[in-house]
């Protein structure tokens, strides 16, 4: 019950409700910060090419000659509309650029980086707002919400979706014609983003491999402010870095990929209760490698707030959250999913078949923006050692606050090569675990420190790469993180794709590839 990331900030002002999903925690919670706050401030590290706060000059006139040559909006702090222009799906990571360009369209996109590129400022893509790498102070920001046209080419099956698309609309577009998408875990999130850094579909994964395997086209605007469209066949090598490189090689303004063969899946989840971890936890660990590949699961530590939209044997618990998902027939799933039903009774059981589009119901993400702090680790190894530590640190007698603990077990298709090469880290890695401490300021503190616990806990079995949309805004914050996540042939070969596209590093807001 999380967020499956995508790239740097999204809007995602309006989210859609999936099947009715509970949106938690609610709107009420929200906290908007007067000024940046930066989780694991000790980790943060600035560039040369990065442009304090301090040293922007003043953009009143500038902004004005600006507005006239883009069909969108553009905004300054002191506009109206600008908070909700930047809005991210973090309440904890505000977004707070010198300047905001709503682009309408591709040559919006081409005049803001312009603009940008004419003043030496850096350039930052909003989104959904899932991913917020780092918090745009002195950018220029560029929103593409606006520009949300999917086609679908049902003979082909192949979506083209435009930078602004969450996933929810491709989901019920392609389900028309009985296809579906490698898409994420959340309905909310944005669809190029997610693709850029690699793409681990919870249903469609380890059957077909990452969601970025299967991009056969991307089109972009570059540093130098030209609009390109890249494929294997026209610029090989930028097609390999942006399929897993992020935004680090320009503003992606849509992309082409392939659909697949599937309307349904079963799926859902098993709720137990909390007292049960450990034998549910032991007996996932080793029951999760031996899942063929069109199935799929991922556990979680589930703390929930005694909450009415809840269904209320959720509502104030403590419950471990098994889910899963099957391409194979209702009865086949049930039979791979025996032993785990014969751990313990649960509280609550999801499981059903459902339409592909209801992808969102498995992992259950919340779809109004939430304030939180978060962290990563992937593993090359989870024995039972690993689980009892997990288990001494957010189990039943832990006495921690944090929300949601999981740990999602990948291989499959995931850990094969792509048939067209691409930048993707994290074929090799097994199993990952994502960390999220909810809550407010006053809350921060105590959950960072918790989080950080669970990681030095883990640390032993930890994986020197890692999947980069599942990194956070403390990880990935220099050049020596970013070669240990990719291993130092392929970050060496995106620092050269980045010398050729951005060598001044215009699009560095984000988990950096630095051309120096």
């Amino acid at each position: 019950m999380w967020l499956d990331r995508g790239l740097d900030p999204n809007v995602g002002l309006t989210p859609r409700s999936i099947l009715e999903a509970p949106q938690w925690p609610p709107s009420t919670q929200a906290v908007r910060l007067g000024g940046v706050q930066r989780p694991y401030e000790e980790e943060w590290t600035m560039t040369s090419a990065e442009i304090p706060p301090a040293a922007v000059p003043s953009l009143e006139t500038d902004a004005t000659e600006l507005a006239a040559r883009v069909t969108g909006s553009v905004l300054l702090p002191n506009n109206p509309g600008y908070a909700a222009e930047c809005a991210a799906f973090n309440l904890l990571a505000p977004v707070q650029p010198a300047l905001v360009v709503g682009a309408a369209g591709v040559a919006d996109v081409q005049a803001a980086v312009q603009f940008a590129a004419d003043r030496g400022l850096p350039v930052a893509v909003l989104t959904t707002g899932h991913q917020v790498a780092r918090p745009a102070d002195g950018a220029v920001l560029i929103t593409l919400s606006r520009m949300a046209r999917v086609t679908i080419d049902a003979d082909a099956a192949t979506a083209r979706v435009e930078g602004g698309v969450q996933w929810q609309e491709v989901l019920d577009k392609a389900l028309k014609f009985g296809l579906a998408p490698a898409s994420g875990s959340s309905s909310t999130v944005g669809v190029i983003g997610y693709h850029l850094g690699g793409g681990q579909s919870p249903v469609l994964g380890r059957a077909y491999g990452f969601a970025a395997d299967h991009v056969l086209a991307a089109e972009l605007v570059t540093a130098d402010g030209q609009s390109r469209r890249v494929t294997q066949d026209t610029d090989s090598e930028l097609f390999w870095a942006l399929r897993g490189g992020k935004g680090n090689f320009g503003v992606v303004t849509a992309l082409e990929f392939r659909l697949f063969p599937v309307a349904r899946f079963y799926g859902g989840g098993l709720f137990f209760p909390g007292e049960a971890a450990a034998s549910v936890l032991h007996e996932w660990r080793r029951w999760a490698p031996t899942l063929p590949e069109e199935a799929t699961t991922s556990l979680s530590f589930l703390r929930l707030p005694p909450m009415p939209e809840l269904p209320p044997p959720l509502q104030g618990t403590f419950v471990i959250h098994l889910r899963f998902s099957s391409l194979g027939d209702a009865e086949d799933a049930e039979r791979l999913l025996a032993p785990m039903r014969a751990v313990a009774p649960t509280v609550l059981d999801t499981i059903a078949e459902l339409p592909y589009a209801a992808v969102a119901a498995v992992h259950m993400d919340p779809v109004t923006p939430v304030p939180w702090v978060d962290r990563s680790t992937a593993l090359r190894d989870f024995p039972a050692e690993a689980a009892d530590a997990l288990l001494r640190l957010v189990g039943p007698d832990s006495g921690t606050q944090l929300t949601v603990v999981e740990i999602r077990s990948f291989g499959g298709a995931l850990a094969r090569p792509p048939a067209v090469p691409n930048a993707v880290a994290g074929r090799d890695v097994p199993w990952a675990v994502l960390g999220f401490g909810v809550g407010g300021p006053d809350q921060q503190a105590r959950n960072i420190e918790q989080l950080a616990q669970v990681m030095t806990a883990l640390a032993p079995w930890a994986h020197d790469e890692a999947m980069t949309n599942f990194l956070t805004a403390g990880e990935g914050t220099t050049p020596q993180q970013m070669r240990s996540i990719y291993g130092s042939d392929r970050y060496d070969r995106l620092v050269a794709v980045k010398r050729r596209y951005d060598p001044s590093n215009m699009f560095q807001v984000n988990h950096n590839i630095n051309p120096a």
